[in-house]
């Protein structure tokens, strides 16, 4: 099938390319290359430089006529949001109208969407939380990420378009950005295998659900064939602190960086933590990457870089 990833340059969207096309499936990949890296996208793939929020982003989905849009191209930065959220709605939310008009147009068969469990949620009561706790998120990514979520609701109920969103808890893995001010693996390996300091936000206690790239792709394959239509989350189901974070990684690096803690990040939860018993029922779906091969395998990834 002839599927067009978004965000085809970042971190997620290139290995779900990679794994699209070794699937036999013809692949359009589109980035405005803001935060992507040309590098990363398939040979391949056709490859288009764009922002989701542009009329050739439209007209590109209205002449090629794709079976499946899959939206990775985001605003992804928390921090950012909470400074910028007109910005961030732009971004999350007006391109993905963009993207939703063109592809109703042109009878796209399935929709998927990246939409974030860590943030959806806010603070919620219940550990690990499933899809049926109150979504009332604390930053504009995650407002931004929900109301995505609605927009999909309202054109498959309106207008008919399948579409499946994937609440992703915290993704980690290979090709994840160390330079920005999301992504703690990828940032944590860096600065220790370069014998850096690393900064921990706050006291280092607030829990993330980390789950690997390799487990997310699986998703998105299966994504392209169920009949399932809604929200489901993507996660490990397991807890782990920042500092335990730390720890791991600095036991598989070893070197003379050490943690420092700073101030506490504005918009962030302070514990997350995914149920993914309904990615089992509905996409055939669990983690399968341990959390230490998963960090065994990133650290390899960026000394290889080195």
């Amino acid at each position: 099938m002839k599927t067009l990833v978004t965000g085809g340059a970042g971190f997620i969207g290139s290995h779900i390319v990679d794994a699209y096309l070794e699937a036999g499936h013809d692949v359009i990949a589109v980035d405005d290359l803001s935060s992507g890296q040309r590098s990363n996208v398939n040979p391949d793939a056709r490859f288009e430089q764009l922002d989701i929020r542009s009329e050739e982003a439209a007209r590109l989905v209205a002449a090629e006529k794709p079976d499946v849009v899959n939206n990775h191209a985001a605003q992804m930065n928390v921090r950012f949001s909470v400074a910028n959220p007109r910005y961030d709605a732009e971004v999350n939310v007006l391109g993905l109208i963009n993207l939703l008009e063109a592809s109703r147009q042109a009878g796209t068969k399935r929709f998927i969407f990246a939409s974030s469990g860590g943030t959806v949620y806010g603070e919620p009561e219940v550990f690990p939380s499933d899809e049926a706790q109150p979504t009332l998120p604390l930053c504009p990514y995650g407002i931004s990420k929900l109301s995505g979520e609605l927009y999909l609701h309202y054109y498959n109920k309106i207008f008919g378009l399948p579409y499946v969103a994937l609440r992703y808890s915290n993704v980690y893995g290979p090709r994840q950005d160390p330079h920005g001010e999301a992504g703690v693996v990828a940032i944590f390996c860096q600065r220790l295998l370069a014998g850096e300091d690393v900064t921990i936000n706050g006291d280092g206690l607030q829990t993330r659900d980390y789950v690997f790239i390799a487990d997310v792709v699986r998703a998105n394959l299966a994504a392209l064939e169920t009949p399932f239509t809604g929200s489901v989350n993507i996660g490990a189901g397991v807890e782990t602190n920042v500092v335990e974070i730390y720890q791991a990684i600095k036991d598989v690096i070893g070197g003379s960086g050490s943690a420092l803690h700073g101030p506490a990040k504005d918009g962030d939860v302070r514990r997350s933590c995914l149920d993914a018993a309904l990615a089992f029922e509905c996409l055939g779906w669990k983690a399968g990457t341990s959390l230490s091969e998963g960090l065994s395998l990133t650290v390899d990834f960026f000394r290889s870089r080195l």
